[in-house]
């Protein structure tokens, strides 16, 4: 008996990745422009960044991302004035005329979107070798301890972000009509609503000492409970998040050039300067002094 078959149809399809990076910029950084035959994407993670697309300026703000259509001349601009950003930017060949319709797009992403956008940059971290964070490293290197099938997953989550990207533009008011009907998708709202709210929580008290006890009884949540949704939403428990929010304050709070290391480290609760860079370094790397002067040395490159 003889199957009829269907070849699927690809409307958007990632040929190549030309680069990946993860940038922390520091005030007064300017990246002079580049232009080139490919796609590129650039999402603000955090603060805000004056960029030129061709003849049009944008400030773009946390949670905005724009689309530079190949052959565009584009720059980007940290001027004194704004909060030091952190950029995703990912390059990509791709010869799908789909992709017209997000040429030159400002987007302000949803919970799904940078849910996406989340995956693919924990995915690009494992599949490909540091540094993220040079403009001027773009060759890709694979990291051979990679898990199975990164790169594919990186293409996968990607084309699946554009293509939520386009039908969202393209159906904005059917997108306002959408409800979650499901018990389990109103459940999972219900939790990630308690985490983010516990988040804003740690956010506005980084310069307190919180207790695991103490944030069970301001949220009347057990332990048990409150570990099981950080590790669900999260991957990590609440007060390692609560030690992770501090150190990216710490890491802005350098850039911004504003306050001396001991300075930082009162403002976000550490009785020492020792503990506050032990912490540090082992989040990010480096010692919170050697970050301060990779961050200035960025600025002329």
């Amino acid at each position: 008996m003889q199957f009829p078959r269907l070849t699927l149809e690809e409307s958007i399809a990632i040929r190549e990745l030309i680069s990946f990076h993860y940038f922390e910029y520091a005030k007064g950084f300017v990246f002079e422009g580049e232009q080139h035959d490919f796609w590129e994407i650039l999402y603000v993670d955090k603060g805000e960044v004056e960029v030129r697309a061709d003849e049009q300026v944008h400030v773009l703000q946390q949670g905005q991302l724009i689309v530079h259509q190949p052959e565009e001349f584009h720059t980007v601009h940290v001027k004194h004035s704004y909060k030091p950003p952190n950029l995703i930017v990912i390059a990509f060949s791709s010869n799908s005329q789909a992709m017209m319709q997000l040429a030159r797009k400002i987007v302000a992403l949803g919970d799904r979107e940078r849910n996406l956008l989340s995956l693919i940059v924990q995915e690009g971290f494992q599949a490909f070798l540091p540094p993220f964070d040079s403009p001027s490293e773009h060759m890709l290197e694979r990291n051979p301890a990679a898990p199975f099938a990164a790169e594919q997953m990186i293409k996968l989550q990607l084309e699946l972000l554009l293509i939520t990207l386009i039908r969202r533009l393209g159906q904005p008011a059917l997108q306002d009509k959408v409800r979650l009907k499901q018990s389990s998708l109103q459940k999972e709202k219900a939790e990630h609503d308690i985490v983010a709210s516990i988040v804003a929580y740690l956010q506005a008290h980084l310069a307190d000492t919180l207790t695991l006890d103490t944030l069970c009884q301001t949220f009347h949540l057990g332990k048990s409970r409150m570990k099981e949704l950080f590790q669900s939403q999260r991957g990590m428990g609440v007060m390692e998040t609560f030690k992770v929010l501090k150190i990216e304050q710490a890491k802005t709070y350098i850039r911004e050039e504003h306050y001396n290391l001991t300075e930082i480290a009162g403002m976000l609760g550490y009785t020492s300067i020792h503990y506050f860079s032990r912490d540090f370094k082992k989040m990010v790397g480096m010692p919170p002094s050697d970050y301060a002067k990779s961050t200035k040395a960025r600025i002329q490159l």
